[in-house]
């Protein structure tokens, strides 16, 4: 395990490193000159030149590669160019913590429904209930995520106003009525992007182990029915869900661009938007770098959990 483990971590810091080159090529790519977008159309050829020597505008794209790579390295991701100079790394570490919250709240309602429908659509295997289960989850995957947002913020926030949910989400305080109250919808609509995938995936996972001797010999020595599910085929059927689920988490982090702006949450994806929009450069290559890192972390989660729950598996 230590052995794979240090041959991941390698290929983590080689994936990193070669997404940094595609995105630092990709921003310098984007039409239009930075400083005057700034300053304005009226700025002088002075003040332009100035501003351009203060980010480093002026100098090779090789310079600025490399100086961009050891500052983010080493946590000095730059200055906002809008905002006042603000500084990058602070302001995307607390749009990542925004995501992170969104991301959680958004597994705790997806990961135990679709799990749970996954089990009892195998269980009742082309019954009614199956095939509704199936028509609902493909059914919500197939809408765009926009017309969710839109649909649950004009049915629930403004259709019932006595739940009092709001129609955007703002970050909640450490209090479980606010988590409830700031991302029930939001959360919502991510988990109708999940629920066909991971029900479906539970579904043939259960159904393939409710197959094998190992079930009827289970049920020949007297194990109850759950105790068979819960103790013994969940735990096999389960592992490529495992997978998915945690592949999910690393989108969920970053990849959540049409529910933030639906919601108006401040989010990672909404700031990458913001940033691509007013071509902020230092937080838009900062915002996509992190972005690609918690894709590849959870890519490594994924394979290690795999692992734990199968032991047959050598990872070596």
């Amino acid at each position: 395990m230590a052995r794979y483990l240090l041959r991941r971590s390698a290929l983590l810091i080689v994936t990193l490193f070669i997404t940094s080159l595609i995105i630092f090529a990709l921003t310098q790519l984007v039409p239009g000159d930075v400083a005057r977008l700034i300053l304005g159309r009226d700025a002088s050829p002075e003040a332009l030149q100035a501003l351009r020597e203060e980010f480093g505008l002026n100098k090779p794209a090789p310079e600025q590669y490399t100086n961009w790579l050891m500052g983010f390295v080493s946590g000095d991701w730059g200055r906002s160019f809008t905002g006042g100079n603000q500084q990058v790394r602070p302001l995307v570490i607390e749009r990542v913590g925004n995501s992170l919250r969104l991301a959680a709240m958004t597994l705790a309602i997806s990961v135990p429904l679709s799990v749970a429908l996954g089990v009892i659509a195998a269980l009742k295997e082309n019954t009614w209930l199956d095939s509704l289960i199936s028509v609902f989850s493909l059914s919500v995957v197939g809408l765009p995520e926009f017309v969710t947002g839109l649909v649950l913020i004009n049915g629930v926030a403004l259709g019932v106003r006595s739940l009092g949910l709001p129609a955007t989400a703002a970050v909640p305080d450490n209090t479980l009525a606010s988590w409830v109250n700031q991302l029930i919808l939001p959360s919502l609509t991510a988990t109708f992007v999940l629920l066909g995938y991971i029900s479906r995936l539970t579904r043939a996972g259960v159904l393939d182990e409710l197959k094998k001797p190992y079930v009827r010999t289970a049920a020949l020595k007297g194990l109850k029915p759950r105790t068979v599910i819960v103790k013994h085929v969940l735990r096999n059927a389960l592992l490529p869900t495992i997978t998915v689920i945690a592949l999910s988490f690393g989108w969920l982090v970053g990849g959540l661009v049409v529910i933030e702006s639906v919601y108006n949450y401040p989010g990672l994806g909404a700031l990458i938007v913001d940033a691509a929009k007013k071509k902020n450069l230092f937080v838009l290559q900062a915002s996509v770098m992190v972005t690609v890192f918690f894709l590849a972390f959870a890519n490594l989660i994924a394979d290690i959990l795999y692992a734990v729950f199968n032991p047959r598996i050598r990872l070596e």
